[in-house]
């Protein structure tokens, strides 16, 4: 693997460059002004934590292809580093790059467990299945720190409400005793997110994320605690790791996941220059390759963001990937039932009576 001569890699970062988000006035991008050596190492970058104040903690959805109307991200941003996730443009609402910005600062929302149980509390709510992990990874490293999918458990645990949660985290074990307890009401399911079983590959594309034996070993967690655990191959990327789909595909069964899903990449506003820049930066070889096939399955652009087709992509390539996909899980039984696999018990739904509530005796 190469670097750009012009980008000075940061150790254990997933981007190579901080540019300004889409939204700001002045556009600032470092450059390299010749002074610098090929051999010249940037300072390790820092990673800062920001109290995020909002107000309400469960962002509601319309999308017709996705199977949740309601998800709460505990943090915005995200450590791991992911070159390729869709999530990073996110980080310029906030005046922030989707480049270094967004795996290093990262936003904190400590009070998320109390607003949780507010919104509950409404007489106005409806319950339905809360998904979490649906943009900015739950379990990332700084959730050691300030456990507050913790919290957000022991809420929804308490009120009975449904969960799924999808993690490239082994940290999710920690809290097998709640998810396993919930579980036994049809009140939980997890996924883990193995994009390659490259070792190499994942240190280079997930700089702080799970290493895949360590995702594998969170599957066989999950599952022998009777949580309903699914693997998802996601995202493929053509000509990088999409020739290992049954290969993840088996060993997550071999580990007891009964579920599957995968995802085409998918490279909105900024992520597509960034993914670009990390393709010429580590695999320089491959870039022009990997890049038409991507164009190819979203009708020749980088990126297409239509409804039903910007998971999985369309043409020659996406077709075939599909099969591949669909003709893996016949033949290891995956996705069997896949209704009753996934289906969660809303019936339950129950706030607890408040704290200060005591029986009247006199």
């Amino acid at each position: 693997m190469a670097n750009s001569a012009s980008v000075l890699l940061q150790k254990g970062r997933g981007a190579g460059s901080n540019a300004t988000g889409r939204y700001e006035q002045e556009k600032r991008e470092a450059f390299d002004d010749g002074w610098s050596t090929a051999d010249e190492l940037p300072p390790r970058l820092p990673t800062t934590f920001l109290r995020d104040s909002t107000r309400s903690i469960i962002a509601r959805n319309d999308s017709p292809d996705i199977p949740f109307d309601r998800s709460i991200n505990p943090y915005r941003g995200c450590e791991h580093g992911c070159i390729y996730c869709f999530a990073r443009p996110t980080h310029a609402y906030l005046g922030l790059s989707p480049g270094l910005d967004f795996e290093s600062r990262i936003l904190v929302k400590e009070q998320a467990p109390a607003l949780l149980a507010a919104e509950l509390r409404k007489p106005s709510y409806r319950c339905r299945p809360i998904a979490l992990g649906t943009n900015t990874d739950p379990y990332q490293p700084a959730e050691r720190q300030y456990r507050i999918m913790r919290g957000i458990l022991e809420v929804l645990r308490d009120f009975r409400h449904p969960v799924t949660i999808v993690t490239k985290s082994a940290l999710i074990q920690r809290d097998i005793d709640i998810l396993a307890e919930m579980a036994k009401n049809s009140l939980a399911a997890c996924a883990v997110s193995v994009t390659t079983l490259d070792r190499r590959l994942a240190r280079t594309m997930e700089p702080r994320a799970a290493t895949p034996e360590r995702r594998l070993e969170t599957v066989a967690a999950l599952a022998a605690a009777g949580i309903p655990t699914g693997i998802m191959a996601a995202p493929m990327i053509p000509a990088l790791n999409d020739a290992e789909l049954e290969a993840i595909l088996e060993r997550g069964v071999a580990a007891g996941a009964r579920g599957a899903g995968y995802t085409m990449l998918r490279l909105p506003l900024e992520v597509a220059p960034l993914f670009i820049e990390w393709l010429n930066n580590h695999f320089p070889e491959k870039a022009k390759h990997v890049m038409s096939l991507v164009r190819e399955g979203h009708g020749g652009k980088d990126y297409n963001p239509q409804w039903g087709k910007r998971m999985t992509g369309t043409g020659p390539y996406a077709e075939v990937l599909r099969i591949r996909f669909e003709t893996a899980c016949r033949r290891l039984k995956l996705n069997l039932n896949r209704g009753r696999l996934w289906r969660l018990d809303t019936t339950k739904f129950a706030p607890p009576p408040m704290p200060s509530a005591q029986l009247t005796l006199f």
